[in-house]
């Protein structure tokens, strides 16, 4: 089964104290596994505190403060979500223009659950096709979003799912998103950028695309099939241990 290398990619997770924890911890888990680097990125330095819904849960290392971060320094930007990180976040303006960064150069973005909040306030989602947490649906319309009640959703360079119920899904969304502006340093051209991509980066992401599609239908999927038809009210109540990517 091909896996995409991410060697060399590197990735900024932008998250604020009330992420969701599982939506940080199970991507940054497969980008790292997959071979990307992921710094966390936040408001403040020390350690955040993550959420398991409502019920406070592990604290996680910031590896640089959105003073310090420079979008050029990544080549991908991952906005987990939950109820507070998002909402502290869309207050930051250093965090805004962090995000419209990675737009303007046509970064990969996944989002997911409530992220898409930081896009709404960075006034990036008009005329774009995405999903959300369902809650915030009418956010996401009323700032000219086109929102899909669906696990994934892919526009360009943006990818995105409704919530935890969705990960493994997402996450291999996110692979094969990313996986288009990896490095594939394998043989380096003097540039940084691998003879792999320039001769046969079409056939290396077919084959990468195929080989996420086959991973997502596994029938080890069972953890998160349990989600499917549960209402959303309940779906947050933490898994993180059921969800096996």
């Amino acid at each position: 089964m091909a896996k995409p290398n991410l060697e060399g990619l590197r990735v900024a997770a932008l998250v604020a104290d009330g992420v969701e924890q599982v939506e940080l911890t199970k991507p940054r888990e497969v980008l790292e596994d997959a071979g990307a680097e992921v710094e966390v990125v936040s408001l403040r330095p020390g350690s955040i505190r993550a959420m398991n819904l409502m019920k406070p849960g592990k604290r996680i290392e910031v590896d640089r403060t959105i003073l310090t971060a420079q979008p050029d320094h990544y080549d991908a930007l991952l906005l987990p979500g939950g109820h507070f990180s998002p909402d502290l976040l869309r207050q930051s303006d250093q965090a805004l223009e962090f995000v419209r960064e990675f737009d303007r150069a046509q970064k990969p973005v996944a989002v997911i659950c409530h992220g898409p909040w930081v896009l709404v306030s960075a006034d990036l989602v008009r005329g774009r096709r995405l999903t959300s947490w369902p809650a915030i649906q009418d956010d996401v319309r009323n700032a000219g979003g086109a929102w899909r009640d669906e696990a994934v959703v892919r526009d360009g360079n943006w990818v995105s799912s409704r919530g935890p119920q969705d990960l493994r899904k997402f996450c291999g969304a996110m692979l094969e998103l990313f996986a288009e502006s990896a490095p594939y340093t394998d043989v380096d051209t003097g540039g940084g950028i691998g003879v792999g991509r320039l001769v046969a980066g079409g056939l290396a992401l077919a084959a990468i695309s195929y080989g996420i599609r086959q991973w997502q239908g596994s029938p080890d999927e069972s953890g998160y099939e349990s989600f499917r038809g549960v209402s959303t009210a309940h779906t947050h109540d933490h898994v993180e241990a059921d969800v096996v990517l």
